[in-house]
């Protein structure tokens, strides 16, 4: 063929080859990771994140991998070793010690070196002559030892690259090959120079260990006089923390303490005429006196707050404070920023409804107004004020009724500069939008733990929450009741069912919660079929004797000191159920993840009656034999039982007791359970 016609022939350009196609290494389903990547991971300071990734290559090459992770906004990277588990699945961690972002993502390399040493081994293994395969190792010795800067080192490594090079006695030159100090040095020093990199950056949110972890308490403080025909002031609330604190309790959570409108107050039970006297309820907030930065008169001034939060600190407890982003119509928002509001054909605001229902103390924010971001930037501002007086931690009153993109602003904004806050989600809504605040940025959230009763209904929603990818973004918090919330398994299981639901709140979840009143065991709904409490204290004060002798609070003290005692009740995963033969009996295990302390719990689901049966313990699981005995401690009366083989017997009697609390005393330390800590 002539010149001319191969010219003819050849394309009119040429393709260009991008040098990434050499690049043989392929990484896929990199775990942990929340939609692809789109939301972060959450973990708390001092935790492990343990990321795991398929690594595969074509051919029978060795591969390599890396953990790479540096705190948002470093510019180097940090690297974590990998190793591989099986089937190419490859696994290492590293450990988040500080507040804020971290990023991570995983790099892999073929290994030529680690190839060319596993042929040697195998050749040399069958007796096979390997002398130019040393050679080939000599120069991938001596390139990798021209970069070696530590002078010491290449001393070490010199006589074995000679070794390599060096004629003669095959025996001690593979010896050299595969020794490993030279092992060793080639893995400290790869060729990365053709290493994948997975293709998306991923992050972790790093929160402070009561974003895991605490026992919450929720007061309304102007029930906390001896006046019920007037609030209590924080002074007088200021009372009743070394009662709190007595119990255990992490957390104080107050509802809304703004100043309550007038117009249209709500009476006692959510009537809607309200007398002069009455206080209306907390959550229609805006008076004249001023809205989500001030104080309601009848608790205080704002300094009397700031003595209240440093009198509970004294105790041990942090504030946390409800934020509900809606207004009174006596609100100085309606006044200055009318603009921030829905309004109807008739210029009116809009008021809030959930037809049939209305709601008219309560306007709304628009929050797709024409001045949306003054609106935004207010609600930011009205955070920033609480924080600036020493909260730490905010419950958020039906976030789920707000734009999701503000949400994921203003905490994105708000963490970002004070990594130490806490958002609570208070959303009992549908399961996916629950979730969606969750991945958003809220540090915690309510669950369906109150509508769990039955054995099979807790087994499979704890499943979900601690042993699926939802567990690494999803924090619940276990409230037993709330002033909205009076279940009816507490309406008609008298106190047993309030110890029940406390014991299986406090072991189940490493955060929980109650409402003041529940050590009470109170329990009357305002009519029969409703969640709603008779008097509900959203509407009217309510004094307590809480010195009644058949209040629950030292019950309560004793589960949270067991709580504090034994790391396996302080985390959420770690979770294990277990076996039984009787319907109403409900067992599971939580270990810690060093696997040293181990926590067996047996609760009576039925407050009535006695129920007893046999539960399984899984001896195998805990490193022992299908026979071996066991000696478990009950924290709740000290007393010991010594068990034999899997199945053993237990009775529980609602009038005597509804649970046992058990620790598990192994022969042996175990090995770690779980990965995040």
């Amino acid at each position: 063929m002539s010149d001319s016609v191969a010219q003819q022939a050849a394309p009119a350009t040429s393709p260009q080859l991008d040098p990434q196609l050499l690049r043989r290494v392929v990484i896929e389903g990199v775990e942990p990771q929340v939609d692809c990547g789109r939301f972060p991971v959450k973990r708390t300071v001092g935790e492990q994140v343990v990321v795991r990734a398929d690594v595969l290559a074509d051919g029978h090459d060795a591969v390599a991998a890396r953990v790479l992770f540096r705190k948002a906004g470093e510019a180097e990277w940090r690297e974590a070793p990998m190793h591989l588990l099986d089937n190419d699945c490859w696994e290492g961690s590293f450990a988040v010690d500080t507040l804020g972002r971290y990023e991570y993502s995983v790099e892999a390399w073929v290994d030529r070196f680690a190839s060319w040493r596993h042929d040697l081994s195998k050749k040399a293994g069958a007796g096979q002559d390997v002398a130019l395969e040393l050679f080939e190792g000599a120069a991938f010795v001596s390139a990798t030892l021209d970069l070696a800067t530590d002078a010491r080192e290449r001393d070490r490594i010199l006589p074995l690259l000679t070794a390599l090079k060096s004629g003669g006695d095959l025996a001690p030159r593979i010896a050299a090959a595969l020794s490993y100090d030279l092992a060793a040095f080639m893995a400290a020093r790869p060729d990365r120079s053709q290493a994948t990199r997975f293709d998306r950056v991923l992050s972790v949110a790093v929160d402070r260990e009561r974003a895991r972890c605490g026992a919450w308490y929720e007061m309304f403080p102007r029930s906390a006089g001896t006046d019920p025909s007037r609030s209590a002031t924080f002074a007088e609330a200021a009372r009743m923390l070394p009662y709190v604190a007595s119990m255990g309790f992490d957390v104080l959570y107050l509802p809304p303490i703004h100043p309550i409108g007038q117009s249209f107050r709500k009476g006692p039970n959510n009537s809607l005429s309200s007398g002069p006297d009455d206080p209306g309820s907390p959550w229609a907030i805006g008076s004249k006196e001023g809205g989500h930065t001030a104080v309601e008169p009848g608790l205080g001034t704002l300094e009397d707050f700031d003595a209240f939060v440093a009198a509970a600190a004294a105790q041990g407890l942090e504030i946390a404070l409800d934020i509900a982003f809606q207004t009174s119509p006596d609100h100085p928002y309606v006044r200055e920023h009318p603009e921030w509001f829905r309004h109807r054909p008739d210029g009116s605001i809009k008021y809030a409804e959930n037809p049939p229902k209305k709601y008219q103390d309560i306007y709304p924010l628009n929050f797709e107004s024409d001045d949306w971001r003054g609106l935004w930037q207010e609600l930011k501002a009205v955070f920033e004020f609480w924080i600036q007086h020493g909260v730490r931690i905010f419950r958020v009153d039906n976030p789920h009724t707000k734009p999701f993109r503000f949400w994921e602003w203003v905490l994105g904004e708000l963490i970002r500069e004070y990594p130490d806050t806490i958002f609570l989600s208070e959303a009992f809504t549908r399961p996916k939008v629950m979730k969606h605040l969750a991945k958003i940025g809220f540090s915690q959230s309510y669950s369906y733990f109150t509508w769990r009763n039955t054995k099979d209904e807790i087994v499979q929603y704890f499943t979900e929450l601690t042993q699926t990818s939802v567990r690494e973004y999803f924090r619940p918090n276990l409230f037993a009741n709330t002033p909205d919330i009076l279940h009816a398994y507490l309406q008609r299981g008298g106190r047993p069912a309030f110890q029940v639901r406390l014991v299986l709140a406090a072991t189940l979840g490493a955060s929980y919660g109650i409402y003041s009143g529940f050590e009470l065991a109170e329990n009357v709904p305002i009519r029969n079929g409703s969640e709603e409490y008779l008097d509900s204290e959203k509407y009217q004060i309510r004094g307590r004797d809480y010195r009644r002798s058949d209040s629950l609070a030292e019950f309560i003290s004793q589960i949270n000191a067991i709580r504090r005692s034994h790391p396996a009740l302080q985390h959420d995963w770690g979770l294990s159920f277990h076996r039984t033969d009787n319907g109403e009996l409900l067992s599971y295990s939580k270990r810690s993840p060093d696997g040293r302390d181990l926590i067996l719990v047996v609760v009576n689901l039925d407050p009535i009656n006695m129920q007893h049966g046999f539960v399984q313990l899984p001896l195998i699981a805990w490193g022992l034999t299908p026979h071996a005995s066991v000696e478990v401690v009950d924290l709740l009366s000290e007393e010991r039982y010594f068990w034999r083989g899997e199945w053993n017997y237990i009775r529980l009697d609602p009038d005597d007791r509804v649970a046992h609390i058990l620790q598990v005393q192994l022969p042996a330390p175990l090995a770690p359970v779980f990965s995040h800590a």
